[in-house]
């Protein structure tokens, strides 16, 4: 009987645990290394004072690719956790107080478009036509294809051309929509996988049609809940998971894996899978390599994605009236992201998205209670240190105040009397606890020439054995992106196994 083939997977984010599943279903004993105390890289939990506060993703969406991960296996999703519905997906603000719906109901949307601007709604059927059409082109078509090569790109580029891929998000939707408010309304959308609308490729219009096609859901229980389900769903095919155990090193000879070194003891894996940041990985884990220090210079210069301030809080009282999920636009909307993406410098009017998932789920917060998270889009360390630094010991306390002054004068008034617990989370804490380089909330920026092709391929293509999912690699951020990584991940390994490599 041949011995059975070990595969390590670094990290225990949605991409890492999807990785370690599929890995698992294919019949290789897989073991994961989680460096803090939970699995879930970004999507961890904090409980307090009767509180719970998903740390984040809160957006769940595309929930078939969740659900395929338990139908390899002959399992169901809904018996391990349930996906609640959110409607409206979100709230839109304007510090007007003016107020628009995004919904699932097409007729209540497109009232709500005739009565800003009735020459909109075609234009919104038009815009919504494309949306579709991108969609059934860039999910269906590319986002779990390894483009490993050229050729792959070339095959994909006709498609890609078509749907004028080298155009921006914002440019797209300002081609069917006039009105200045619906153009943000239906741009936004590039922002929740951190790429600015201006400039983020029009092929991320296709998570407007994805959100109309399958909903917005919240996990019962919050976010963690459904971690804890694709770790027990790991642990019942045979998997491991070691918490409190960060990887130091990928030992590599003869440009191939040979083990990892983590709390300074050494595993020896057939192939490894990582989860973690692509320039940690690359800098650190494979330092001791002349490929690590080389992809390591090349990602120097790419382009890195914004980073996040988030507060997370509870009140003392409740808000019916607040959404599940709000966004609440700043005055200026090309210029605060300028701010946030090339002038690297935190600004007054800042965009605000509000997380209120005791709306949903009120057993996330104690009777009577209301938990929350806010979030500010801010630049990552590395641009804001070019344009003089912020040093987020000094500023995150002040910034903190700044965003719950805004929230009062918009939607929550009063707000601040009404906490009973708060916390903040700051670029710094991007770096130092999830090893994101400067701190970026999403790896890589999603632009056209950081895409596909471009951006770091799902496996390594000088070091064998060593593979890569997660928000860094194909198709990029979000649940669903990273999710879809590692199908991507699994084809090239199970393609390797067939071509005798691994």
């Amino acid at each position: 009987m041949s011995k059975q083939r070990r595969a390590a997977v670094i990290g225990s984010g949605f991409g890492g645990l999807a990785a370690a599943i599929r890995l698992q279903s294919l019949g290789f004993q897989t073991t994961i290394f989680e460096k803090r105390d939970q699995p879930g890289g970004r999507a961890y939990v904090y409980h307090d004072q009767g509180f719970t506060f998903d740390a984040g993703p809160t957006v769940i969406t595309a929930p078939p690719c969740l659900e395929e991960l338990f139908e390899l296996s002959g399992r169901r999703l809904s018996d391990y956790v349930e996906l609640l519905p959110v409607d409206p997906f979100y709230d839109l603000c304007w510090g007007d107080g003016d107020h628009f719906s995004y919904n699932g109901n097409l007729d209540s949307l497109l009232k709500q478009i005739e009565k800003r601007s009735p020459s909109d709604v075609q234009g919104y059927l038009k815009f919504l036509d494309y949306s579709k059409k991108v969609f059934e082109a860039g999910y269906y078509q590319f986002v779990d294809v390894p483009f490993l090569d050229f050729k792959t790109l070339i095959r994909a580029t006709p498609a890609l051309f078509r749907l004028k891929a080298y155009r921006s998000v914002y440019s797209m939707v300002s081609r069917f929509i006039k009105n200045e408010k619906l153009r943000e309304a239906f741009s936004f959308h590039s922002l929740l996988v951190g790429g600015n609308p201006f400039e983020a490729s029009s092929i991320y219009t296709l998570i407007h049609f994805l959100e109309r096609k399958w909903g917005v859901y919240f996990p019962r229980g919050g976010t963690g809940v459904l971690v804890g389900s694709l770790v027990k769903l790991f642990q019942e095919l045979g998997g491991e998971i070691y918490l409190n155990m960060p990887v130091e090193t990928i030992e590599v000879k003869n440009n191939r894996v040979q083990s990892v070194i983590a709390n300074g003891r050494e595993l020896s894996f057939d192939l490894i899978v990582s989860n973690a940041d692509v320039m940690h990985t690359y800098s650190q884990l494979l330092r001791k390599t002349t490929r690590g220090v080389k992809v390591s210079k090349t990602l120097l210069k790419k382009r890195w994605s914004m980073s996040l301030f988030l507060i997370y809080f509870g009140t003392q009282r409740k808000y019916p009236e607040i959404a599940h999920h709000s966004v609440l636009f700043g005055p200026r909307y090309r210029g605060l992201l300028d701010d946030i993406f090339h002038r690297g410098k935190i600004s007054s009017d800042m965009s605000l998205y509000l997380h209120a998932p005791t709306r949903t789920d009120p057993s996330l917060a104690p009777p009577g209670h209301e938990a929350f998270y806010v979030l500010s889009p801010v630049p990552h360390l590395g641009l804001s240190k070019r344009f003089g630094g912020i040093d987020w010991k000094e500023e995150g306390p002040r910034y903190a105040e700044r965003v719950l002054e805004r929230l009062e004068s918009t939607l929550i008034p009063n707000l601040r009397q009404e906490i009973v617990t708060q916390r903040i989370f700051t670029p710094e804490d991007f770096h130092t606890e999830l090893n994101s380089h400067w701190g970026s909330a999403f790896s890589l920026e999603p632009i056209l020439t950081q895409s596909a092709y471009f951006r770091t391929h799902n496996r390594d293509s000088q070091i064998s054995g060593l593979y890569f999912v997660g928000a860094g690699t194909h198709p990029g951020a979000g649940v669903p992106g990273v999710v879809n990584s590692a199908k991507a991940t699994l084809k090239v390994i199970e393609s390797d196994l067939l071509r005798g490599v691994l």
